[in-house]
Formats: C-alpha cells, structure tokens, sequence
C-alpha cells in the first residue's frame, strides 16, 4: 500500500490482497480455489481499466505540452511516457510468469473458460520456486529484483511508495503467523500454493504497478505548464511623489494596475540580499543609514531590488531601482553646560533622538573623551582630555550624527580665610589681638559649582602661618596639614600693628569619581591679617 489518498476501487484492491495473503496462509483447497478464481479475474480487469486510464493520462500530457510549447512541459511528458514504459516492461513480464504457470499446468480446459488444472501446486513451485539453487532458482526471486527496483524508481513521484516483494518478517499479516514468519518472498506466496491462487498473487502485483503509474503520470502532469505566468491578482495602485503637501503647492500621483499569479513564487533580492516574499509581494525593510546631507539635512540614496521569475522554463529578471531621502535627525543634547564641556570632569549629558520614538537603542563614541553609558537610555558621561571632543551617536549600530563640543578648563577656586565661620576683611585687619582660630576655604566658581557639583569640591590641605612685627616673625612660623589653626599662643604675643601671614601651600580637589587630585596654578595663595 501506498499510504496516499486511494479511490475506492484500489481500496477494495487491497483488502482483496489482504484476503488472498490470509487464505494463503491457511493453505486452504476444494471450492475456495474458484474464489481465488474469481479473484484474479476482478483484478485483471481493474488492471485493464487502469492501463486505459494512464494511456489517457500520457495523451492528456501531451495535449497540454502542444499547447504550451514550452521545453520543460516536453521533457515531462518524455518523463511520463519513460514511466509507462517500465510499467508496461514489468506488467509483460508479470504476463509472461502467468502464461508459463497456466501453460505448465495444462493451459485452459475443453471448455476454454476453466483452467485444466485448477490445483497444480508443483508446477507452481518448480516454476517459481525452483530447485532452491543456481542451476534453477526459480522465476520468483528474479520477480522480486524486478518489483524491488520499480518501488525504488518510482519513489522520485511517488514518495509513499512501499516495496512490493516482501518477506514474511515484512508482510504485516505473514509475520505474526508462527508458519510463516520464516519464509521469503518466494515460499511465502508460492509454496504449497494453488496454480489460481498464485495467479492472484501476480495480478495483484500488476494492480499495485499500474497503481504507482498512474500516481506518478499524476504528480508529474501536474507540473505541466508550471512555468506560465497566469495574472490572477489584479490590483489598483497609486505612487505618489510625496504624502506630504504643503497648501499651495500641487499633489502629483500615478494610479496604475498591478497584476500577479498564485501560481508562482518569484525569489526577491533588495541589493545583492534575499527578501521574504509573500502573496507574491517582497517586504523590503531596512534602517536608514546617514549619507551626505545637504544644507537642508536631507541625503539622497538608492536601493535596487532584482525580482526573478520562472518564464518559458527560464529564469526571467526583472529590476527596480528606487529613490529616497534620508532626513537627519534631530539629536537633542541636555546637559548644564551643552556649549562646553569641562576637562577631566564627568560632564554628564542626555542625548535623545525624538524622531526614532521607541527604536532608539543608542550607543556613543568619542575622540577626545572617555565615555561612560549612562544608567537610562540615552544618557553618558564624557570625561574629556582633550581641548575638543567628538561625540559621535548611533542608534541600533547606525551611525546618526556626531556632536562637537568645545572643552574649558576648570576655574580655580578663590581662597577665603574665616573667621568664626565669616570671611575676614583683610583690607580693614582686626583689633588685636586678633582671631583665636581661623579655617581656610577653596570656593568654586559659582557657574563651575552649578554644571558640576560633583567636580567642584575643594580643600585646602596645607598652609603656612607667622605672626610678623615689622619684618621679623614673632616666633616660628607653623605648618598646617589641615585647614584650621587655633591662634591662641600667637595671641598671647600679638601687638597692635603686626600681622598675620598665611600662605596656601597645597589644594586638593575630589571629582565625580571621589578621587583626589592636586590643584595647581592658584594665583593669589598668600595672604596678611592686619591687627590693629
């Protein structure tokens, strides 16, 4: 069996077969023989019927052939007729198997309708079995090479085909009978068998060839014509020059028909890459990479698509060449200070692109700075070392712009001295004594503090102060690794028009990172305290 969809007088052929393999397995005699008879009759007709229909399937295919004219729907029908032609081959060989037997057991009776020897089970088994060696190993074996190698050929068409000269282990009802799950293909349908009943055997074996034919002139007429191009889509369709139309101005379009086949698949490329087609349409889908952009931000670009058809058993190709403008987005840069950026500080940004709504998935790169994502899209950090940075800005890997920024170097910081928390008038000085304790601060420009906070935190580590009368200091002069004093035993010393001296020796600054580097270049680093 095939296991393909079956009309229902090959159903009726099969169980038949399955019939005759059970009888055979019971060896029965007497008047089952005539059933065996009547059997073999029924299927000798349907084979008649089926060799007249598959003449008809050839003369279909060459009619069809005629009228296309086409070299592939020739060479099928060349095909289809090479088929028939092993058909026919094995279906006059399985004849020749069936005239021997009948004539071997006597031909046909005196009243030309009823065989002679109904029975004949040795001449059966000498014709098709043998002697079981190489002088005469008996017609079945050679019937099994023959059959075994048309079930090969004609799976190319017909997939499901099954071999049709199994042994006893293969055959589905011979292989769970304890007497004949040994036997081969030859003992199981020719042993201790009736001369009407192995007549059955072989035009069941005609039915199943003639079956596989008419299966394989079906799938292979079914090809015939495959490569015409029959319109059965039509469409309306309109390209416009553009949706967008300023009022004023004229709205220009084309309306023209398009027409496609369910019949063929094209395979679509879109420069040098295949697309997925479906219902005969290409999607053509790409990201817009920056180009060229003109005074306006608009580029102007291309893409060529290439649609290949078969046509008259030939590829046919067909070409488009498509025009469109790349717009620049706007890239949106927020941060405290977008003209500038500030050197060796995190200069934090938000770049946002509005136009890629949800698509965009950036990433940032820089000559002149490092770059540190950010932990929101859109966000980094640039840490510039150079005197100008380049940003430049991606989205899904396409490069979308570069930003240029100009980069400052950080203001230093003013040098304060308190006094009870409040800045000293050092033009004014104090009563003496003077102070009993003074802290020194670094303060950050104000606009520097403002952009980055972070970068902007000053102190001072390190200070020397004397109290000075005249020229000469009062004592030794002190070393601060802080910045505060306590001035009580300079007090005690300190008289009306002397002064103190502090001079700034070292500052230090902590970054973004909460590092700590030295502040150099401060100008204005010593300073007098007038006592009055």
């Amino acid at each position: 069996m095939s296991g393909g969809k079956e009309t229902p007088r090959q159903k009726m052929i099969g169980m038949m077969y399955l019939v005759l393999t059970a009888l055979l397995a019971l060896q029965v005699n007497s008047a089952i023989l005539m059933k065996f008879r009547l059997l073999d009759d029924s299927m000798m007709l349907a084979n008649e019927k089926t060799a007249a229909s598959t003449q008809a399937q050839i003369d279909d295919m060459e009619k069809k052939a005629g009228e296309t004219k086409i070299a592939t729907d020739l060479n099928r029908v060349k095909v289809g007729k090479d088929v028939q032609a092993k058909a026919d081959a094995l279906v006059a060989y399985i004849r020749t198997l069936r005239e021997n037997i009948i004539k071997r057991s006597g031909g046909m009776a005196e009243d030309k309708i009823n065989y002679a020897n109904i029975n004949a089970e040795d001449i059966v088994a000498m014709e098709m079995i043998g002697a079981g060696n190489n002088k005469n190993p008996g017609k079945a074996k050679e019937l099994k090479t023959k059959l075994d190698e048309f079930s090969s050929y004609i799976k190319t068409w017909v997939p499901m085909a099954q071999p049709m000269a199994l042994d006893a282990k293969d055959d589905p009802v011979a292989r769970i009978d304890e007497h004949q799950k040994g036997k081969n293909f030859a003992e199981l349908n020719f042993e201790n068998t009736p001369m009407v009943a192995a007549l059955a055997v072989l035009s069941q074996r005609e039915n199943t060839v003639r079956r596989y034919e008419s299966e394989a002139l079906a799938a292979i007429s079914g090809q015939l014509g495959k490569e015409i191009i029959k319109f059965d889509e039509i469409h309306a369709a309109v390209s416009a020059e553009s949706k967008v139309v300023a009022a004023g101005t004229k709205y220009i379009a084309e309306m023209y028909l398009t027409a496609s086949s369910k019949t063929i698949t094209p395979t679509m490329t879109m420069d040098g890459r295949s697309i997925q087609v479906k219902d005969g349409k290409g999607k053509v889908e790409f990201t817009a990479s920056p180009g060229a952009y003109d005074k306006d931000g608009n580029a102007k670009k291309t893409w060529a698509g290439k649609i290949t058809i078969k046509r008259n058993g030939r590829d046919s190709s067909f070409t488009v060449k498509q025009e469109y403008i790349v717009a620049k987005p706007v890239v949106q840069v927020q941060s405290a200070s977008v003209q500038a950026l500030y050197l060796n500080c995190g200069n934090k940004l938000n770049i946002q692109v509005p136009a890629l709504g949800s698509t965009y998935e950036p990433s940032f790169s820089a000559s002149g700075a490092q770059v540190i994502p950010g932990a929101k899209k859109g966000e980094v950090t640039l840490i510039p070392s150079a005197k100008e940075v380049n940003l430049n800005v991606s989205s899904n890997g396409n490069k979308l712009s570069t930003e240029n920024f100009k980069v400052r170097l950080i203001p230093k910081p003013e040098i304060m001295i308190l006094s009870g928390g409040r800045p000293m008038d050092l033009k004014k000085g104090l009563t003496a004594p003077g102070p009993r304790e003074i802290s020194l601060v670094a303060k950050p420009d104000e606009s520097f503090k403002n952009f980055l906070p972070e970068d902007a935190r000053y102190r001072i580590t390190s200070f020397e102060i004397a109290l000075v009368r005249g020229r000469r200091p009062v004592g030794a002069p002190q070393t601060v690794n802080g910045s505060q004093i306590n001035l009580n035993s300079y007090a005690a010393q300190a008289q009306a028009g002397d002064r103190y001296m502090v001079e700034v020796k070292d500052v230090k600054r902590m970054n973004f990172r909460n590092q700590i580097e030295s502040v150099s270049g401060i100008q204005n680093t010593l300073f007098n305290i007038p006592l009055n």
